[in-house]
């Protein structure tokens, strides 16, 4: 500027009349240069046109800068309005995941099982808190220690009794044998005496008939009288009844003998069977009920002993208990502190299940009515991200959404219609829950 005024205040002569000025830039910068160069040499005359062509075509690129730069800033902007609207596309969309929530199974006292780091990735099993109720009920195990310890004091008395009584029945078994065997041994004696005398009666049967038969000839003769020949007679008849009655005797002595060899036995003077045998008996039965009352106290002890231990087991339970992750994932929400009393039921904590990532959109009434159940669609991500591809599993509408996810769905509000989309690939993105993005739906293509 400074210049171009001294240039004009130099020579005032060499201005151009007013009715030739030019009043436009291209003017003005000829002007310019043929004053800035009026007196130089011939050979510098074509440097002031040089210079006004590069000028103008500085001016062109800059204009067509310009009209380029606007005409991207209007296909960016007005393009992604129209893609919206030719796609099936969310308004908003959200990784999200589910939560478990651990409850704590008994009351008690909250205490630390292992120090957990935030946003440390937990294998499932972990234990992570661990819950001690130091007042637990051990009532019944008490009671059936008790009762075991006693049916094991009376098991030595039974067993013992059970020995005695054993040995009794034994020894009166062994004193049954002897006199059944000396009663054998006695009716087989008494038999041999009754033949004996079966035989010595069938002598004098012979002696007595030989005696009538002579009585019999010499009476007719005259040489005896009828009195001897009736004696005689009456003697035969008493030797045949002699030798009768022995014969019945030995009958009922051979009947005794089988019964004694049979175990039972016959007289007069005692019943069928002796003392001996019947004490025997008595002891044989003493035996087996101690024998089973000792099977019983066995059994009792071994069901106390399974119940102890089922005790056992129970109260091991309501006295601590540890609260494990069920699935792999992290701790979304510490809901306690070590040191803390908690209620039976109460949440301690809730794990993020990196295994059961969603997809949480929203989207307007008309993309909402084209969708179906098991669609295809595309997660894409505002940081400019690989895609994650998935599958529509879940169309609730303007429905409440599910209350058990990181993030609700009640937060994506541009929309009130919202759709669950479920990855195929969750496990590969390390559960970057609240990543943010676009959901497209791929148009009439269902997964198989």
């Amino acid at each position: 500027m400074m210049d171009r005024s001294r240039a004009a205040s130099v020579d005032p002569a060499s201005a151009p009349a007013p009715h030739e000025s030019k009043t436009d830039a291209k003017g003005l910068q000829e002007a310019l240069h043929e004053q800035l160069f009026a007196n130089d040499e011939p050979s510098h005359a074509p440097e002031p046109q040089a210079a006004s062509e590069s000028g103008r075509r500085w001016l062109h690129l800059r204009r067509g800068a310009k009209v380029a730069i606007g005409l991207a800033i209007i296909a960016v902007f007005g393009w992604l309005p129209l893609r919206a609207i030719w796609e099936n596309s969310s308004v908003e969309a959200v990784l999200n995941s589910r939560l478990v929530t651990l409850r704590t199974p008994i009351g008690g006292r909250v205490a630390a099982a292992q120090r957990v780091a935030d946003q440390a990735k937990l294998e499932a099993g972990t234990v992570v808190l661990r819950v001690v109720n130091s007042r637990g009920d051990r009532t019944r195990l008490d009671d059936l220690r008790r009762q075991k310890s006693r049916l094991e004091n009376e098991r030595p008395s039974l067993a013992a009794k059970l020995a005695a009584a054993q040995a009794a029945q034994k020894d009166l078994a062994r004193q049954a044998t002897q006199f059944r065997e000396g009663r054998v041994l006695q009716l087989e004696a008494r038999i041999a005496e009754i033949q004996t005398s079966i035989e010595a009666a069938g002598a004098r049967r012979e002696e007595a008939s030989a005696a009538v038969e002579r009585a019999s000839s010499l009476a007719k003769s005259g040489n005896v009288s009828t009195v001897e020949l009736a004696r005689l007679t009456r003697e035969l008849s008493v030797s045949q009844q002699t030798e009768l009655g022995a014969r019945k005797r030995l009958d009922a002595a051979k009947v005794e003998l089988a019964a004694a060899q049979n175990g039972s036995f016959l007289g007069d003077s005692y019943n069928d069977r002796p003392s001996s045998v019947q004490r025997e008996e008595e002891m044989r039965q003493r035996a087996g009920d101690l024998e089973a009352d000792l099977a019983r106290t066995d059994t009792e002890i071994a069901w106390l002993a399974n119940e102890i231990i089922i005790e056992e087991v129970r109260f091991a339970d309501l006295s601590e208990a540890n609260i494990t992750t069920p699935v792999a994932g992290r701790v979304w929400e510490m809901m306690t502190s070590p040191g803390e009393d908690v209620q039976a039921g109460q949440p301690l904590l809730k794990v993020l299940d990196c295994s059961g990532a969603v997809i949480t959109a929203n989207v307007t009434e008309s993309v909402y009515n084209r969708l179906q159940l098991g669609d295809r669609a595309s997660f894409e991500p505002n940081d400019g991200g690989a895609p994650i591809s998935g599958t529509v599993v879940n169309l609730t509408g303007a429905a409440g959404a599910p209350a058990n996810l990181a993030i609700n769905p009640d937060a994506l509000s541009k929309e009130p219609y919202r759709v669950t989309v479920a990855p195929r690939d969750a496990a590969s993105h390390a559960c970057t829950v609240g990543r943010t993005g676009r959901v497209v739906f791929n148009r009439h293509e269902t997964a198989l």
